[in-house]
């Protein structure tokens, strides 16, 4: 993703108490997701590592999904010129009813170390603990319950590929998994959804990014009501920074009302590690995993209530 340096401090009142029966989410479960991922190395395009973690997720979603479509398309790298072959994967969840929801998350990993305080990496491909395999591990873990439920509406869940190929200072070579499905889907899209990028951070702190409060301001207030009423602490009440990532081209290109739940301070505003090889399993937590995975699991249950 691509941050613009600009915040909007806008404070709001969120209700609190505690929610009716919350969803027990397992942050445990998320985190060895997330470790799984890491243990395929880093998954830039075109490397072992995310072939082998490609063919994994596929056999995930296949196992709790009714339908998995494999989206391909072509991109070039900007710094070298090849092309890469790459996939969204996509899964369905009740295809025999309305859509409701689209869950995201992108699974590929930076090819390039280059936010590193030592340049001696920044030729190096990262392992994206928390930069790809935090949001694709919560979204397994939802998979997983999903197939158990009977929500009366559809939920696709989306790993998008080629969202970290981009170059510094052009955010629309950001993101271009989602840019694929938006303009070519192989199926009929939900009218809105959620966005899960950097969401493992040990010190996470979520405020309402500034796009996604234009996009579907209905759905921000939703949330941030939620995550107050379940006294989930990371989930700041403010308007922050306009981040450039897959909500974008879904929202501009294809008209679905997307919000991104993202933690960009990590691990905070005084140290890096995004898009660095301190992006690691150990400055993640299941815990915060817990908080973002608790929260779109409510969400999902209360849309799903008839009272």
């Amino acid at each position: 993703m691509n941050k613009k340096l600009t915040a909007l401090f806008i404070l709001l009142m969120i209700p609190t108490g505690r929610a009716q029966t919350p969803f027990d989410f397992n942050g445990d479960t998320a985190f060895t997701y997330l470790q799984t991922q890491c243990e395929f190395g880093p998954r830039n395009p075109g490397s072992s590592g995310y072939f082998d973690c490609r063919d994994w997720l596929i056999k995930q979603l296949q196992v709790s999904a009714d339908t998995v479509i494999i989206q391909p398309f072509r991109l070039e790298d900007p710094f070298t010129a090849e092309w890469y072959d790459l996939s969204n994967l996509i899964a369905v969840y009740g295809t025999d009813r309305p859509p409701g929801i689209l869950l995201g998350a992108h699974w590929d990993t930076r090819p390039w170390g280059d936010q590193d305080e030592d340049s001696f990496y920044h030729d190096e491909p990262i392992l994206g603990a928390n930069d790809g395999a935090s949001g694709v591990a919560i979204l397994l873990t939802i998979g997983t319950y999903l197939k158990k439920l009977n929500l009366p509406y559809q939920v696709m869940i989306v790993l998008f590929d080629g969202e970290d190929l981009g170059q510094p200072n052009d955010p629309q070579s950001y993101a271009r998994g989602s840019a694929e499905l938006a303009k070519a889907p192989p199926m009929p899209l939900p009218p809105e959804g959620i966005v899960l990028d950097m969401v493992g951070d040990k010190e996470l702190k979520i405020s309402m990014e500034r796009n996604s409060y234009y996009q579907n301001p209905d759905l921000i207030r939703e949330l941030w009501s939620l995550a107050g009423k379940l006294k989930l602490k990371a989930f700041q009440n403010y308007v922050g920074l306009t981040i450039y990532d897959d909500h974008i081209p879904l929202y501009r290109d294809a008209g679905i009302r997307m919000v991104d739940l993202i933690d960009f301070d990590y691990p905070n505003p005084y140290l890096n590690y995004w898009h660095t090889h301190l992006d690691i399993p150990e400055n993640c937590s299941a815990e915060s995993l817990d908080q973002v995975g608790t929260l779109v699991m409510n969400l999902l249950l209360n849309r799903g209530r008839k009272d």
